[in-house]
């Protein structure tokens, strides 16, 4: 387990405790079963961005905080226990990393205080089809007057309904597979012609798929430098599947806790099933997978902070490894709890949707093993 600073073990205590008390999974419930287009609670966004977690990795001189990544992914272990539903990972860890990593300071200097102070929403739009694939991308931006015209589709595009921003990933040269050629703009989400729909998921979260037409850009949308835009998207994609892993990371270990405690109380044949020696091999090697899962993402967290070399190898392998155990995790929680895991009246189910759509999301598990072999030379 990493070794926290002061400011981050209250940071992490204090998360720990707001979640449980203001956003605990029965919040989450009630939102899913209300129908409510809002995919999640302002007034659970609002008490983020009060505590200062939506500023948690923007610079002090746009108003933020600039804790780093390992103190954003203690808050997102945190809400993926939870299963809280917040633009914070969207926007406050991807959209503002992005700022940070190709934006210049008149972007910046626009930008970063309205995602602290959580007025503006900024999410990745990349992927244009089920697979995550960011060098096929053949969504195409060309020359048009004083920017460009951008036309073409994006889909799963994470808290894309609520964006008040979308960071595009576009071709304006080469052809779909090339590495040379990608560009990112920042296209405000009320621009003319571009049209959004909700994409709807087993997680009951906030997706999009955005159709664009014709929209015309300012050259001063360019995030980073134009037909290279691959290098720092990558940069930007790591960090999202390093947070990505944090979250899951929480989700996974809370889905753990429920199965610990039911095997703990569970009785049958006149004992309590945790005592059977089959159930208790099955929690030993879940406990096992856990604290590798927690190792990996600690150090890649903390590989960001230091600017590390090897930041790409543990982006992967940590998604990989988390990504196993949640859904070992999820299929035990459920096969653990037998009949009721299989109801909706039971959390099981919420951890197990979330579940499936957090593997896929920023790649899946043969994509990560596929990538971490490759960059280790294999």
């Amino acid at each position: 387990m990493a070794v926290l600073t002061e400011e981050q073990a209250l940071i992490k205590d204090q998360a720990s405790d707001w979640v449980k008390e203001k956003a605990p999974v029965s919040s989450f419930r009630a939102l899913r079963d209300s129908k409510s287009k809002q995919a999640f609670l302002p007034e659970t966004w609002q008490a983020m961005v009060d505590m200062g977690w939506s500023g948690i990795l923007v610079p002090e001189q746009y108003g933020g905080s600039d804790l780093g990544y390992l103190t954003s992914g203690l808050i997102l272990e945190q809400l993926g226990r939870q299963l809280t539903a917040s633009p914070f990972f969207a926007s406050s860890v991807v959209g503002a990393s992005a700022l940070m990593l190709a934006g210049d300071t008149a972007q910046q200097e626009a930008l970063m205080p309205g995602i602290v102070d959580g007025s503006t929403l900024i999410t990745l739009a990349l992927d244009e089809s089920s697979q995550h694939q960011p060098e096929q991308t053949a969504f195409e931006a060309e020359a048009s007057g004083d920017g460009f015209s951008l036309n073409g589709k994006k889909t799963f595009v994470a808290e894309g309904m609520c964006a008040t921003h979308y960071i595009v990933a576009a071709r304006t040269s080469g052809k779909p597979g090339d590495a040379f050629g990608l560009s990112l703009f920042l296209v405000a989400a009320d621009a003319v012609g571009l049209e959004r729909t909700a994409l709807p998921t087993i997680d009951s979260r906030d997706y999009a798929r955005l159709s664009f037409a014709d929209v015309e850009v300012h050259a001063t949308a360019l995030l980073g430098t134009l037909d290279d835009g691959m290098p720092v998207l990558e940069q930007l994609l790591d960090r999202a599947r390093i947070g990505m892993a944090a979250e899951i990371l929480g989700t996974a270990c809370q889905a753990f806790d429920m199965t610990l405690d039911y095997l703990k109380t569970r009785e049958q044949f006149g004992k309590v099933i945790g005592s059977f020696q089959a159930l208790g091999h099955r929690a030993a090697a879940l406990y096992s997978l856990m604290e590798q899962s927690r190792s990996c993402v600690e150090a890649a967290l903390q590989a960001v902070d230091v600017g590390a070399d090897n930041i790409p190898e543990l982006a992967s392998l940590s998604k990989c490894q988390v990504g196993k155990f949640l859904f070992q995790m999820s299929n035990e929680m459920i096969q653990i709890h037998g009949g009721i895991g299989m109801t909706d009246d039971f959390d099981a189910g919420l951890y197990l949707k979330r579940a499936r759509v957090l593997e896929t999301s920023f790649g899946n598990r043969a994509y990560h093993r596929d990538r971490y072999a490759t960059l280790m030379g294999f």
